[in-house]
């Protein structure tokens, strides 16, 4: 029996400055989250892919902030994104 895999996405906001820290605006899977990737993608936004930070970001409810254990993760990936952007 082949299983296939469902893609699985979290789209998170943070406003420098107005943000205490990046909330869950958006979270699902198979063809949910294929709209949210697709959505990031027609609008420029960063996608990073990481298992193991999914597993965690699709546990909160869309509207709440990553817990402060993430923060550290989650600022590496928006400097890696702000960084590849002021490249562009």
């Amino acid at each position: 029996m082949n299983k296939e895999k469902k893609t699985t996405a979290v789209a998170l906001k943070y406003n420098h400055g107005t943000s205490s820290a990046p909330t869950v605006v958006a979270k699902g899977k198979g063809d949910i989250a294929q709209q949210i990737i697709a959505l990031a993608d027609e609008h420029d936004i960063h996608i990073h892919q990481s298992p193991e930070l999914l597993e965690v970001l699709i546990r909160l409810e869309i509207g709440e902030e990553i817990p402060e254990a993430l923060y550290k993760a989650i600022a590496e990936v928006i400097a890696f994104a702000y960084n590849l952007k002021n490249k562009a």
